[in-house]
């Protein structure tokens, strides 16, 4: 008899964990070379979802991630690929392809290591990146103005000729997070290489598989010369932390948490190193008195995708006190409504966090909270009936907090877990206070009935990137990063690419003069 698409069983996170295992990449690629780690250390990779080891990847030494700078520093330093446009665009192009072609694989990959809901793949995690990470900056490399003349001679006069040119600025170490791995990889790589850099990259210990599989692509099936891209995984942050001090790395771009991002600033200010940083966020939603409460609880359900793990989630929602009522009943009705379980299940919204100590410190922020006053109303724990081989995975309920002071720590401090704080305000000018009150400045959002009215108050707030009503900021040419302590610079657009590029100024006579 035959079986239609629709009934075959989705396997859980076990079998799919053992499928992905099957066909991990586990050699680091340094030079051109898939190679094991000095002396064969590997470490295990760990499910979120069940808490059982998928595997090992390649425990890089310190003479490792070296070697990995000395060959990103050659080939920038002896080959044409800072100049070569052709070359660039044919080696992004295979790695498009070569991406492409083994999508699904990846999907599955990013579901087993990194606990996302396949939900989430089917935006945000893998298929909006896969469609423009690499293709953008790929058209960039002939729309780009590379150089640019000067009208007039400046204080010289006509004869004097100046021209400014773009160029890239060397070798890049970019350091990527474990939420979102491939999405932020991608988006790393593809301007960075597209401006001719070189790349070091170092994908977060708790996600190696995704980025060693984008190493032995780069290795078999396109043609980049050998050094251009490195990809070294290590737990050990001594030797990520090279990066941060080598003289010989030019910029580092990294994405994770702001304790970290400035402990990189602090650290690269020795060898004078470029720094990219994009860093946390405490992002709000802001619903004002005229907005429709229920696009509001739609808004706030992003709080449950990916149990949290994201920087731009809006994490507060800001409500107007003749609404806040209504809004924490609907929210919290629809908070339990979200399918939190096996992120292999295609119906799932909330899947685990990454680690058991990820998931300890949000049920002790909770914790805290509820101490400090706040009402837990919906959530606050580990979700009950769990499927039994979910039993040792990373889970946490998506919790509601009302009663929440906008000073409090839970509403000031990122979280990183499901967890969503409900505050009230008066008038405009306090919805707008309390959205700027944090160190962070990264995303946000404003719900009115008024357009012109939501769209005067997102632009008073300080942060990088807001939508209002709906409006979706994320794509490749979309510049994104934040104020304060959600970092230094954008990633992604125009603003991105030059993130990757230095800039010289060159003059001379004309012929004759």
């Amino acid at each position: 008899m035959q079986v239609s698409e629709t009934e075959v069983e989705t396997p859980t996170s076990v079998e799919l964990g053992r499928r992905v295992a099957e066909r991990a990449e586990r050699r680091l690629l340094i030079d051109g070379r898939l190679v094991e780690a000095t002396g064969g250390a590997t470490y295990p990779n760990v499910s979120p979802a069940t808490g059982l080891v998928l595997g090992e990847a390649a425990a890089a030494t310190a003479d490792d991630m070296r070697a990995a700078i000395a060959a990103a520093r050659r080939a920038f330093d002896e080959t044409d690929w800072s100049s070569n446009k052709e070359l660039r665009k044919r080696c992004l192009t295979q790695l498009q392809e070569a991406l492409e072609a083994e999508k699904e694989e990846l999907r599955e990959e990013i579901i087993a290591e990194v606990g996302s809901p396949d939900m989430a793949t089917r935006n945000a995690q893998l298929d909006w990146p896969l469609q423009e990470a690499l293709n953008y900056p790929i058209r960039l490399i002939d729309e780009f103005e590379w150089e640019r003349t000067l009208d007039g001679g400046g204080l010289f006069g006509p004869r004097n000729i100046r021209k400014v040119v773009k160029e890239a600025v060397g070798v890049v170490a970019a350091i990527t997070p474990s939420n979102y791995p491939i999405e932020v990889i991608l988006n790393k790589l593809g301007p960075a290489l597209a401006a001719g850099n070189t790349v070091v990259l170092k994908p977060d210990p708790n996600a190696p598989w995704t980025g060693l599989r984008l190493g032995r692509l780069i290795a078999e099936k396109t043609d980049f010369p050998a050094g251009v891209v490195n990809v070294v995984t290590t737990p050990d942050n001594d030797v990520a932390g090279i990066l941060a001090s080598d003289p010989r790395v030019d910029l580092i771009s990294f994405t994770g948490s702001t304790a970290v991002g400035k402990h990189l600033m602090r650290e690269g200010a020795e060898t004078m190193k470029r720094v990219f940083l994009e860093l946390g966020g405490k992002s709000a939603l802001i619903v004002l008195d005229d907005a429709d409460p229920g696009k509001a609880v739609m808004g706030a359900m992003g709080t449950c995708q990916h149990a949290g793990q994201g920087c731009a989630i809006n994490t507060r929602l800001l409500v107007h006190r003749s609404l806040y009522e209504t809004v924490i009943e609907q929210v919290t009705f629809a908070f339990g409504l979200a399918p939190v379980g096996d992120p292999a299940d295609p119906g799932v919204l909330t899947g685990p966090l990454i680690t058991a100590t990820a998931k300890e410190k949000v049920l002790s922020m909770i914790e805290q909270a509820r101490e400090g006053g706040a009402e837990v109303v919906f959530g606050g724990g580990v979700p009950e009936n769990l499927a039994e081989h979910l039993a040792d995975g990373h889970y946490v309920q998506p919790t509601v907090l009302a009663g929440v002071a906008p000073d409090a720590p839970i509403a000031q401090e990122e979280v990183f877990g499901p967890v969503l704080v409900i505050i009230p305000f008066d008038t405009d000018d306090e919805a707008v206070a309390i959205a700027n009150s944090t160190p962070f400045g990264l995303a946000g959002a404003v719900l009115s009935g008024d357009l012109d009215r939501g769209l005067a108050v997102a632009n008073r707030i300080r942060t990088g990137s807001i939508g209002v009503n709906g409006g979706m900021f994320y794509s490749a040419d979309a510049p994104f990063g934040g104020f304060g302590a959600s970092g230094v610079g954008r990633q992604c657009g125009i603003e991105g690419f030059n993130q990757y590029l230095e800039t010289r100024t060159i003059a001379h006579r004309a012929p004759g003069a």
